[in-house]
């Protein structure tokens, strides 16, 4: 298997992308987006605004939603592991959401899958290498070809 893969920065580097965590990923979440931001993205902080208790289905929703309605953007989703966001978000037709823990996963999500959201857990994973991921999904291209194939039977 390819541990590395070359990327191609394109036009779809300077995403628009949706973020969102619960409290057990609001400190994550804050520092991505200042590192997004700090590299051009059109970033949009759904929330929330402080690390109060809130319920990350709802907050999973929220990304999921501006995503159906602008089907070119990304999206990120921070809890304390990752799976609880991921699970919420995968409820929603049209959402393709992968818990990544490494660079492999995040550059694999959006070239085999076509994840359209990356979630990432702050409990698990430091934010250098959340960066690392984060730049890597977002640069990745979907390949296409069997994968669409195998990605289409998602819904039937």
């Amino acid at each position: 298997m390819r541990q590395n893969r070359t990327h191609n920065h394109s036009e779809k580097d300077m995403s628009t992308i949706y973020i969102a965590s619960d409290h057990g990923g609001f400190n994550l979440k804050t520092f991505l987006v200042q590192h997004l931001k700090s590299k051009g993205h059109d970033v949009h902080d759904l929330g929330p605004a402080d690390p109060a208790s809130c319920d990350y289905p709802l907050k999973a929703r929220d990304v999921t939603d501006a995503l159906l309605k602008n089907e070119e953007a990304l999206g990120i989703l921070v809890c304390g592991t990752g799976i609880g966001m991921s699970m919420a978000a995968n409820r929603v037709p049209g959402i393709r959401a992968a818990v990544c823990t490494n660079e492999f996963h995040a550059s694999y999500a959006r070239a085999h899958n076509n994840a359209n959201i990356i979630c990432l857990g702050e409990r698990v994973t430091g934010q250098g290498i959340a960066a690392d991921m984060v730049d890597i999904f977002l640069s990745t291209p979907f390949e296409g070809g069997r994968h669409l194939r195998r990605i289409n039977l998602f819904d039937k």
